[in-house]
């Protein structure tokens, strides 16, 4: 055991890396809390339209996210061997091509918002208040790509403080706004969904004003002049893109996948809409281990890596898949006792709605340590680049398999909501054991800053 832990200096270096982001994302997920219980005062249609939105707007992060994820690999190696200039020009190209990539969610969003919220469900009402919502909440996108561009940055070089700072900011004046807006308080319109939406915009904006303060403050390698930030070298545009392109595709087709999961657990109702929507808000507060775990791996596996110190990655990469497992069985026994929650800060929904969201966490508090090793797998494979293979274990796993699977159950099927959610669920445990045949053959052990891409891959682009 002792071996296979290693030393206590290992372990504080790592919870000192992802305790700051574990709680980044768990005051995300209280200002996600307290704008569902807002909203759920208005009724389910209304936490079941801004639940769908919200499976939208999870697309388009993610989508950015394979960028900056990918972006964040290749700075943390840079600064393992110390090559300041290209770590700038690393963060000019996630930057540009992040607000792009969100810039066009934004488009969309905003023409038609009725096509969207239509894929999700045919209820009249939930249509209607998500288009509300969509036509104010898509401009928030592009202030996000901004946020997740420099925070992503941020952790690459061991900074998570700084994000904790900017989301207590958001949480702060995002929690104040909704509770204007929605209801009308201190003088403000009652806007009641629509003002969900225009709390939440202005929060965005406020928190990006607090993001550019401590980047500047903070003098980071990375920072670059905004005159700079078409200047990027196109062979390091190439390489980080070439990285990217699988990630960018593997993060936009799960979070594609996880709403086409919604949507097939929606054709049981509106009450499992809200419930399900219930559920994952207060699931997340748990599931920030995930973002904690995923900060430690790029800093303690990607930047050995980026100095040419194999062994010391593979040894540390093994480490976090152990300590990983056993706090994912803390946060389950968590998850379970959390069920208890959801008819006290719930009232107003349906009886039914809670027996859905308590169901949903039941399921997730047993398997929470299968999502956990699968994760913190995936999150080994991205620390060395190996993108190809985490495109095949997430989104080819989901869309080759798992959907099929709860499709099938769905349509095909008149059974109970529980039983397309707990087939999708169990294909998990496959999953898990074909990500840590990935790990083990360790084709993730590279090091990207001495690595050149082959030409004609490079043309490709």
């Amino acid at each position: 055991m002792r071996r296979f832990l290693g030393d206590r200096l290992f372990f504080r270096t790592v919870l000192s890396i992802a305790v700051p982001m574990m709680l980044t994302q768990l005051i995300t997920s209280s200002v996600n809390l307290v704008d569902n219980l807002m909203v759920g005062m208005l009724g389910d249609a209304a936490i079941g339209s801004v639940a769908a939105v919200n499976r939208y707007y999870m697309i388009a992060n993610f989508a950015a996210m394979g960028l900056t994820n990918a972006g964040a690999v290749f700075i943390a190696q840079y600064l393992g061997a110390n090559e300041e200039a290209h770590m700038k020009e690393t963060f000019r190209t996630v930057l540009l091509f992040s607000f792009v990539i969100m810039g066009l969610f934004t488009a969309v969003g905003l023409t038609m918002p009725g096509m969207i919220l239509r894929f999700f469900t045919k209820d009249a009402g939930i249509i209607e208040d998500g288009v509300q919502y969509l036509s104010i909440a898509a401009w928030s996108f592009l202030p996000s790509a901004i946020m997740l561009s420099v925070y992503s940055s941020m952790r690459a070089v061991g900074e998570t403080k700084a994000p904790l700072y900017c989301s207590i900011v958001s949480i702060l004046s995002n929690a104040f706004l909704n509770y204007c807006f929605i209801f009308g308080h201190f003088g403000f319109p009652r806007l009641e969904v629509r003002g969900a939406a225009v709390g939440t915009l202005l929060a965005r904006f406020i928190e990006l004003a607090m993001c550019m303060y401590l980047l500047k403050k903070g003098s980071y390698a990375f920072d670059t002049a905004v005159a700079e930030i078409p200047s990027i070298s196109r062979d390091l545009m190439k390489r980080v893109l070439f990285k990217a392109a699988p990630l960018i595709l593997n993060e936009t087709l799960w979070s594609a996948g996880m709403a086409t999961l919604f949507k097939f657990y929606s054709t049981r109702g509106a009450d499992v809409m809200s419930g399900y929507s219930i559920s994952g808000t207060i699931g997340d507060l748990f599931f920030t281990l995930f973002g904690g775990m995923a900060a430690a791996t790029t800093v303690v596996v990607s930047t050995p890596l980026g100095a040419g110190r194999m062994e010391e990655a593979r040894r540390n990469a093994y480490k976090l898949l152990g300590f990983s497992m056993i706090l994912a069985m803390v946060f389950g026994c968590l998850i379970y006792a959390s069920r208890g929650l959801v008819p006290l800060l719930y009232a107003n929904i349906t009886p039914a709605a809670q027996k859905v969201a308590m169901e949903i966490l039941q399921v997730q508090a047993v398997l929470f340590w299968i999502y956990m090793g699968t994760c913190q797998c995936y999150f080994t494979l991205r620390a060395g680049g190996d993108m190809k293979h985490t495109l095949i274990m997430d989104s080819g796993f989901m869309w080759l398999i798992n959907i099929p699977i709860v499709g099938l159950v769905a349509y095909g099927t008149s059974l109970p909501y529980l039983w397309p959610y707990l087939a999708g669920q169990l294909t998990d445990l496959f999953k898990l054991g074909f990500s840590f045949y990935l790990v083990r053959k360790e084709h993730w052990l590279v090091n990207l800053t001495e690595t050149n891409l082959n030409q004609a891959e490079l043309d490709q682009l």
